[in-house]
């Protein structure tokens, strides 16, 4: 990026939002949907239902924490979003030592978090299962990497297609969420008996913490994949912009390139001023932002947790290390072999479109975050681009998946999965604090946070600096 310091923003009025009724509920709400779908993926699907196994419910309270943690993050993210139409990393951006500065910080975090394809990995041991009639070993290494890059590239494709990337993106993640939780809570109800649903849901209250089996690695990466982890939480700031939230809908979005037109996207935020009038509106849009993060995202994180691990408690015997390049498919054998074989094929189907949709949305997220930056803070870059942001988007795309074919061949699908766990506790604890940073040094008095949220950003850097400092250390030991 060529400057330190960001241009100030333009004037408009703050749109108003539709009035709140059921109907408009449903149109509005979305950005946090795309994030649950992302969420339940490796952190559901995979790490809570591992480390339960080896060291028992009392574990989930982590979960607890952190989904509530993470809510507070998401929600300060939008603020910023709301008030000027930029996604949160151009508010990071406007904070001192400067865009340069910030702009390739995060632009490094994101590649050490999320540019790890294990969930394309992951998926494709599930996909694999399911054609082959079995989970896969080490002889599958090769065809296991080539559903890999399959399942990556389908990644890709669906970016390009649609009127906004946003818009595609929210209509998979409700498709795959319906089939995902229906299937989650007939398998609970049909299969589980009621005294596994009661420890296990005790587990996310426990008041005993007990980690002896897991390692500190582990605890991390679940600490901060209970909910989104790290860049996917800040992410919601861009989709909710091209969504249209508050001042949002005076920026443009970035298009799909097969489908979509051109739409224009505003380098530079716009900001409203302080009336009754915009004041009462702010109130209205804040209405469908709890909605969309309390209720759609966070209440909904702690449920997927819940039936996820309920069912692997149920069906798999503790103690049973679930990791490995069968990663993906160990639910299929179990139920398959507690419930007949029928349930081979649907519960890897399950599982197929749970982890897939965590790495189609990581996929975006990193793109667009690099898109952002490079857009908001880089004028030779838009001068490159023609003013329009796809030829960024869709050039960072492409040398994405490029990497990813690389990265998919360095080590086990969990490990690459881990390894961006705990790179997420340490973007969470960093935007923690910088959230309160841009809290107060950018946002107008009447639209600050209140004094408890930046308390709860304040524990939540602390929560996760905490693991990620125990993490690093076990690596080093």
């Amino acid at each position: 990026m060529q400057q330190h310091k960001l241009p100030d923003w333009e004037i408009d009025d703050l749109p108003a939002p539709p009035p709140f009724t059921v109907s408009n509920l449903f149109k509005i709400i979305g950005p946090g949907a795309i994030l649950l779908a992302a969420s339940i993926g490796s952190g559901e699907w995979l790490l809570g239902p591992a480390a339960v196994l080896k060291s028992g419910t009392s574990l989930l309270t982590i979960v607890t924490i952190s989904v509530v943690f993470q809510v507070v993050v998401n929600m300060e993210a939008m603020r910023y979003t709301m008030y000027t139409g930029e996604p949160i990393f151009a508010g990071f951006m406007r904070t001192s030592p400067g865009a340069l500065f910030w702009g390739n910080i995060y632009i490094l975090l994101a590649l050490l978090h999320i540019g790890w394809p294990g969930w394309a990995a992951t998926s494709a041991s599930a996909l694999f299962a399911a054609i082959a009639g079995r989970l896969p070993t080490a002889n599958d290494t090769t065809a296991l990497l080539y559903y890999g890059y399959f399942t990556f590239v389908a990644c890709g494709i669906i970016l390009a297609i649609g009127r906004t990337i946003e818009k595609m993106l929210e209509r998979v993640a409700w498709v795959m969420l319906v089939y995902i939780f229906l299937f989650l809570l007939f398998i609970n109800f049909a299969f589980i008996p009621g005294e596994i649903w009661w420890s296990t849901l005790r587990g996310f209250f426990s008041l005993s913490l007990g980690v002896s089996g897991t390692s500190w690695v582990m605890l991390g990466a679940l600490a901060a994949y209970a909910g989104a982890g790290g860049i996917l939480n800040l992410t919601i700031s861009n989709w909710i912009r091209d969504k249209g939230f508050a001042m949002g809908g005076r920026v443009g979005a970035i298009p799909g390139i097969v489908g979509g037109r051109k739409i224009k996207l505003s380098p530079v935020g716009k900001i409203f001023t302080i009336t009754a009038e915009n004041m009462q509106r702010w109130r209205g849009w804040w209405r469908y932002v709890r909605i969309d993060q309390i209720w759609i995202w966070g209440a909904m994180c702690l449920a997927g947790m819940f039936l996820t691990v309920n069912m692997a408690r149920g069906l798999i015997p503790a103690g049973t290390d679930i990791s490995g390049l069968a990663a993906g498919a160990y639910q299929a054998e179990y139920l398959s072999q507690a419930m007949g074989k029928i349930w081979w094929t649907l519960t890897l189907l399950n599982g197929f479109w749970i982890l897939f949709s965590t790495q189609l949305s990581l996929t975006d997220s990193f793109v667009r975050v690099v898109t952002d930056i490079w857009w908001n803070g880089n004028p030779l870059a838009r001068k490159w681009a023609g003013d329009d942001v796809r030829k960024i988007y869709y050039t960072v795309l492409l040398l994405f998946m490029l990497w990813g074919f690389v990265a998919l061949r360095l080590a086990q699908p969990l490990t690459l999965i881990i390894i961006g766990a705990n790179m997420a506790g340490l973007v969470l604890a960093l935007s923690s604090l910088h959230l309160i940073a841009v809290n107060r040094k950018l946002l107008p008095p009447e639209l600050r946070a209140p004094r408890w949220r930046e308390l709860v950003l304040l524990l939540s850097a602390l929560f996760y600096g905490f693991f990620v400092v125990q993490s690093f250390r076990a690596v080093i030991q």
